[in-house]
């Protein structure tokens, strides 16, 4: 009998190695037919780009990752997007660019970047179309650039102001009996007030409603210059609610016609002057493009080099997760080895974080101080870049923002949880301990911090407070109280951050590598551009975190989930939040 168990197992065994080497060959030969397929672009072609995900800083899924996940498992890389725009706009078989939006997922920097590549293929003498069943406000801010605004007749048309709302959590943690414990330096330093109030200060209102007139400004006038709409019009019309249905925004020029998806083809082939009704027209996707080379590009053959590396999203210690954290560890190894590589002439940082460890930001801004000492070092900063990601930033030989950029936020903040009440007067649950000393288990979340470790956890604050706005005034070229006027844990835009010597420049990442050549001496056309970290491809991915990890790498809530984002981020954010933290406002939700 035991001959027999061990000769199943086995065959067991023998059977699921099979399985997952069969497996991965088909993968891989998928993947090799995937990308293998040629594309062939026709005369007059129109190119479709459809916005149904987020856009992240670049492409981080090859092509088998996303036959697992599915196109909503994985964003849209904006690097990528932007490059195949302006590949479009000086290739001579693309006419027109038709754009499908509604309700886009992403910041308004980064839309502000597409934006200008748009505006790029515009300038080109080319048309764009876009369509769209709804236009959300996010949404119009790109579709305001094309020649041509469809919307459908019964659609809708969101036009009304930005506005911005947090979520507070200390009634509830009353009713519960859990007991925030917090610690800040800042009185703007917001992240902690869901636990510790019930609205919003009055410090935090003022900066929210700063942070909201400065981006709607931008908004408006970007717009108006698309529309040829004073801004103030714009801004009745958002203030009366005058757009309610299709037919006002036909009346008040911010869409150019009503028609329906049916009617959207004779209008394309007017543009291209096609009179054969039976021929099709000459469609070319977004993600076909991307597999046709820029023959346009310039060829380089020198040795010199720009390096781009991007930091994206919370900062913590260890490895990175692409597009998710920010591993001290990654960007450190990647700038140290770009440090002593004499063909990198220049590195620039690309930041989209709202903050994190402080701990994690300190060990990255003394390597970024490195580099800066002997090469050109340049922030390009994306959606935000605040807090941690300012503390990155402020390192930089020169720092260049969006308009709409998040900046700022030079403070820090400590909280914890004490559970005594809760599982005493909730669950009945009771705890008792032994000590070698006075503060042995300082910080147990079982057990109130008494005065005295409250003001341990405090100075440890105020000491990293301290060395945040003295590092940032060494970078910024400011004295130390200078710095703390505009410093306090307070959020910017980029627009008012260059105004008070927070950023040098405004300006999308293309404009942030040309500063870096022209800091390097670098003429145009003479050095070549690439990325870092290295990504892993789908092999190495499967290696480091399973099948199954992959699969489930970028989860996505259903479209009835949505407004429980906020609680899901929010619990993430508070499952690697370390004691001491540079952040922003845990989930600051503009829309």
């Amino acid at each position: 009998m035991l001959k027999f168990l061990r000769l199943t197992f086995a065959l067991m065994a023998a059977i699921a190695f099979l399985i997952t080497i069969g497996s991965l060959l088909f993968l891989g030969i998928a993947q090799w037919a995937l990308s293998e397929k040629k594309v062939t672009v026709k005369d007059n072609s129109i190119l479709k780009i459809e916005l149904k995900r987020a856009l992240i800083e670049r492409d981080n899924d090859d092509n088998i990752t996303a036959l697992l996940t599915g196109p909503q498992g994985s964003g849209i890389g904006l690097l990528e997007l932007c490059k195949k725009i302006r590949q479009a706009a000086q290739d001579p078989k693309i006419k027109i660019i038709y754009l499908k939006v509604s309700d886009l997922q992403g910041g308004f920097a980064s839309f502000s970047e597409l934006r200008l590549a748009l505006l790029d293929f515009k300038a080109a003498g080319k048309h764009i179309v876009t369509y769209g069943e709804f236009y959300g406000q996010k949404a119009y801010y790109l579709a305001s650039v094309a020649d041509h605004i469809l919307l459908t007749p019964e659609g809708g048309f969101d036009f009304r102001g930005l506005s911005a709302e947090q979520t507070f959590f200390k009634g509830s943690l009353e009713k519960l009996g859990i007991q925030p414990e917090v610690f800040r330096v800042g009185e703007f330093k917001s992240a902690v007030e869901p636990f510790m109030l019930r609205k919003m200060s009055d410090e935090n209102r003022l900066q929210t409603s700063a942070l909201l007139e400065s981006i709607y400004g931008h908004y408006l006038e970007v717009v108006g210059q698309s529309r040829n709409i004073g801004v103030e019009t714009l801004r009745q019309l958002a203030d009366s609610m005058a757009i309610r249905n299709p037919e006002d925004a036909l009346k008040h020029k911010l869409v150019t016609q009503l028609a329906y998806q049916d009617e959207v083809e004779p209008l394309l082939r007017q543009l291209l002057k096609i009179e054969d009704e039976k021929k099709e027209l000459p469609w070319l996707t977004y993600e076909d493009y991307l597999k046709v080379e820029n023959n346009n590009a310039p060829k380089i053959s020198g040795k010199d080099r720009i390096a781009v590396v991007f930091a994206s999203g919370d900062i913590v210690g260890g490895k990175s997760n692409e597009n998710q954290t920010i591993g001290s560890e990654t960007i450190v190894r990647t700038l140290r080895k770009l440090r002593k590589d004499e063909n990198c002439k220049a590195i620039v940082l690309r930041i989209n974080s709202p903050g994190g460890s402080a701990l994690a930001s300190d060990v990255m801004w003394r390597e970024i101080n490195l580099a800066a000492q002997e090469k050109p070092v340049i922030a390009s900063m994306s959606d935000a870049a605040a807090s941690g990601g300012y503390y990155m930033a402020m390192a930089c030989t020169k720092i260049v923002a969006q308009p709409t950029t998040l900046t700022g936020s030079i403070g820090v903040f400590g909280v914890s949880f004490t559970l005594e009440s809760f599982l005493e007067d909730k669950l009945g649950i009771t705890t008792d301990r032994v000590n070698t000393g006075p503060y042995a288990d300082l910080g147990n979340p079982l057990r109130q911090l008494s005065p005295a470790e409250r003001q341990i956890i405090q100075n440890s604050v105020e000491q990293t407070y301290q060395t945040f706005t003295s590092k940032a005034a060494q970078g910024r070229k400011m004295s130390v109280e200078e710095l703390q006027k505009v410093a306090g844990g307070r959020v910017w835009t980029g627009l008012q951050a260059k105004e008070l010597n927070l950023v040098d420049e405004l300006g999308t990442l293309d404009d942030a590598i040309a500063l870096a050549a022209q800091e390097a001496k670098l003429e145009a056309n003479t050095y070549r551009v690439r990325y870092y970290p290295d990504q892993p491809d789908f092999f190495e991915r499967l290696r480091n975190q399973g099948l199954m990890g992959q699969m489930a790498k970028t989860p996505t809530l259903p479209a009835d989930l949505k407004e429980a984002q906020y609680y899901f981020l929010l619990l993430e954010q508070l499952k690697k939040t370390e004691p001491i933290q540079a952040r922003m406002p845990f989930y600051l939700e503009i829309r």
